[in-house]
């Protein structure tokens, strides 16, 4: 069982380098896609981040003048930026497992292909998902340099923090795109999911907000830690509990191989389905 285990982790890493190139072409080709026609173009992918920005800015820091935690209020954003920075964790997330159980289903050319690797089309999506991802970083650490004053070194640490999100993510994604071919319906509970688990994550508010008899469940949220992993290491400028940090990890190879088995054990039904 264990060398089996230990076979598909190998094809799992040999899938993703043999297939870089295609995946490279194919996610700038989504990329660019998704604004071709637009007058704006990719400019579009700098100015929605702003504009949300701006948008909570103005709500939470002007009109609300609300506070994190015990904090006093500001008129600064502060507020907003916090929320950004959830949003940011969020949105990898949600774009990528939204997306998931229509992956095969919207490209049967593909499953018709007995050499495409179906597999990395999960990898394509989130390609395109980080690129949003680094965009936002970029108006986020500028609008902490306006709106905080600096931003703390410990933003370096930002990409480890990321990795783990983005495996977790991946074993979803595999999990719910295999699934979505035989059941269509998953599409819209997977809708449902991410919004729930929006409200579900310490987003709007600290985890501090929540009883303690209640946190665990709370980080049994796959955003959770991430959310508050990030705040550490782009606002508050300290590093994230590297125990907790480490069984994150953990969790999240786990779930990656095992959507990776799941889509790989259920692929041969594609044709058949589609």
């Amino acid at each position: 069982m264990i060398y089996q285990r230990i076979l598909d982790s190998r094809a799992l890493i040999g899938s993703l380098w043999t297939n870089r190139a295609i995946i490279s072409t194919m996610t700038k080709r989504e990329v660019v896609g998704r604004y071709r026609g637009s007058l704006m173009g990719l400019a579009w992918s700098f100015f929605n981040p702003i504009l949300l920005l701006v948008v909570y800015t103005f709500i939470f820091g002007v009109v609300f003048k609300s506070r994190w935690g015990t904090t006093e209020p500001h008129d600064t954003g502060d507020f907003a930026v916090i929320i950004f920075t959830g949003m940011v964790v969020h949105g990898l997330f949600a774009e990528c497992v939204t997306r998931a159980p229509s992956l095969i289903v919207n490209n049967p050319n593909y499953v018709k292909k007995v050499i495409f690797p179906l597999e990395i089309l999960p990898w394509v999506s989130m390609g395109g998902a980080l690129f949003h991802t680094i965009v936002s970083l970029i108006v986020l650490l500028v609008a902490e340099t306006f709106l905080l004053g600096s931003v703390p070194l410990s933003v370096v640490l930002f990409p480890f923090i990321l990795i783990p999100l983005v495996f977790m993510t991946m074993g979803l994604s595999w999990f719910l795109a295999a699934t979505g071919v035989y059941l269509r319906d998953i599409s819209q509970i997977t809708g449902i999911i991410i919004t729930t688990l929006m409200f579900l994550s310490p987003l709007f508010y600290p985890i501090t907000a929540i009883s303690e008899k209640y946190r665990p469940l709370m980080y049994l949220n796959p955003l959770t830690f991430v959310i508050e992993a990030s705040r550490d290491v782009l606002i508050w400028g300290t590093s994230p509990p590297l125990r907790y940090l480490a069984l994150y990890y953990m969790a999240s190879i786990i779930v990656s191989l095992l959507g990776f088995i799941w889509f790989q054990k259920t692929r041969r039904g594609f044709a058949d389905v589609l």
